[in-house]
């Protein structure tokens, strides 16, 4: 401490640590990690370098994340007789051809068996299973980039039900999914055949003697 009988040194103390430190002292400790960073000419040219090149450094979306442009459905609405046979199991049985387009659309988390018995359960609780249905038909047109035609999910299985789902049953079968099996059943026989496809040979070229 320094005595006020003193005060020409204090004042003298005090003004060296102003003329140090830029300020009146405050008793707090400088530390050298509060100096400011000054970037040299070669970390200006690296940072120059770095937004230059970036392929999407000026707004643009990587293509993976840019929205896909909605595609229309395989069939029409009322194209349900191009498959009389399912067109006929929907009519009087819904619930089975919603339990495979369930099953589908949710990857196998859900059997067939499953969603269809909730099906028939909403059907005679409520009478209303376009409500449930209609949910699935959502997640089916955000995974395949459908189209919303030829009006709103919703109303679409309020009114035409069995169209609907004849429609979903048939795109799905347009992308290759054998409906009788189930998910699972589609995975083992799409491990099968990329198993069973024969792999070219693989020619070493030698070198050659020019003659």
């Amino acid at each position: 401490m320094y005595s006020s009988s003193n005060p020409n040194g204090y004042n003298k103390y005090a003004s060296e640590q102003m003329h140090h430190q830029g300020g009146p002292p405050t008793g707090i400790p400088v530390s050298s990690s509060t100096e400011p960073y000054f970037s040299t000419s070669h970390d200006q040219d690296t940072d120059t370098d770095t937004h230059s090149h970036h392929p999407y450094s000026h707004g643009q979306v990587p293509p993976h994340l840019r929205p896909r442009a909605p595609v229309p459905w395989s069939s029409g609405l009322c194209d349900c007789f191009s498959d009389p046979k399912n067109c006929c199991i929907t009519c009087w049985c819904p619930c089975i051809t919603f339990g495979q387009i369930a099953e589908i659309v949710d990857k196998g988390s859900t059997s067939c068996g499953a969603s269809g018995a909730l099906y028939t359960l909403i059907t005679c609780v409520t009478g209303c299973p376009c409500f449930y249905s209609c949910f699935y038909r959502s997640k089916m047109r955000q995974q395949y980039a459908l189209e919303e035609s030829p009006c709103n999910d919703c109303l679409l299985h309020c009114f035409c039900e069995c169209c609907a789902l004849c429609q979903e049953y048939r795109h799905l079968q347009s992308r290759g999914f054998d409906m009788a099996i189930g998910w699972h059943g589609n995975i083992e026989e799409r491990n099968r055949e990329v198993a069973m496809t024969p792999v070219p040979p693989v020619v070493e070229q030698g070198m050659s003697r020019d003659k």
